[in-house]
């Protein structure tokens, strides 16, 4: 999606590219349920969760009344360093258990290497995974671009697309290299198509997010989802 920012902001789209995330170590379940209650409040796209919670969301939203935003599961996260048959069998559980979307990282020492066969191998396997559980499933690719060259990026970019990706991703946001950059999303954008573009990592303000959305990102994932969407009503 595009948003001119010529014009007023509409919350309700906004809200709609929002993955409402929370991936620390020191989740509790309470504030897996006020995430997915947030979610349905503000109409978010998914909440993004680790592997344990899915089914726990997955129940939460489905009891809840309005909209019914998917629940997104992180597979061989933050690393990426696991094989990719132990990083489909997460998948396809996550998938068993609620989740609608998954966000993989990939091995990013092979895109590193230049190894792209690889990179693309693994990506197949989750893809696999997920179309094999649901043909509406969607697979995002992270790729840590804080890491990489522009060309570990773009050929990133074509391991996601013949891989059978629906997303390449930026960031965990748990790197030291850093999160989502402008110049990183726009080089998504022009050598991802015809897979979408989420920024991720280090995304905690509307004008951030607008920011991303303008350079092509059509899904932001961010824990700071309702101090978003609480600025885009003030300013809508």
């Amino acid at each position: 999606m595009t948003i001119d920012s010529s014009k007023a902001i509409d919350p309700s789209a906004i809200a709609s590219t929002i993955d409402h995330t929370i991936l620390k170590a020191e989740a509790t379940s309470d504030q897996i349920d006020r995430l997915c209650d947030e979610a349905v409040e503000y109409g978010f796209a998914a909440v993004c969760v680790n592997g344990r919670y899915v089914a726990r969301a997955a129940q939460r939203i489905g009891k809840s009344s309005g909209a019914r935003p998917g629940v997104a599961a992180v597979v061989g996260f933050p690393l990426g360093a696991m094989t990719s048959a132990l990083k489909a069998a997460e998948a396809a559980r996550a998938m068993d258990d609620g989740a609608s979307e998954i966000d993989m990282v990939i091995p990013v020492g092979a895109l590193l290497e230049g190894d792209v066969a690889t990179v693309r191998h693994d990506i197949e396997q989750v893809a696999m995974a997920v179309h094999r559980a649901s043909p509406a499933g969607v697979l995002k690719v992270i790729l840590e671009t804080g890491l990489l060259s522009d060309d570990q990026i773009k050929l990133g970019c074509r391991a996601a697309a013949e891989g059978e990706a629906d997303y390449v991703k930026t960031s965990t946001g748990m790197h030291a290299s850093g999160g989502a950059t402008i110049p990183h999303v726009r080089l998504l954008y022009r050598h991802a198509s015809p897979i979408k573009v989420k920024a991720s990592g280090g995304i905690r303000t509307l004008a951030s997010a607008l920011q991303m959305i303008e350079a092509g990102a059509a899904r932001i994932g961010t824990s700071s989802g309702v101090s978003i969407m609480e600025a885009a009503r003030q300013a809508g």
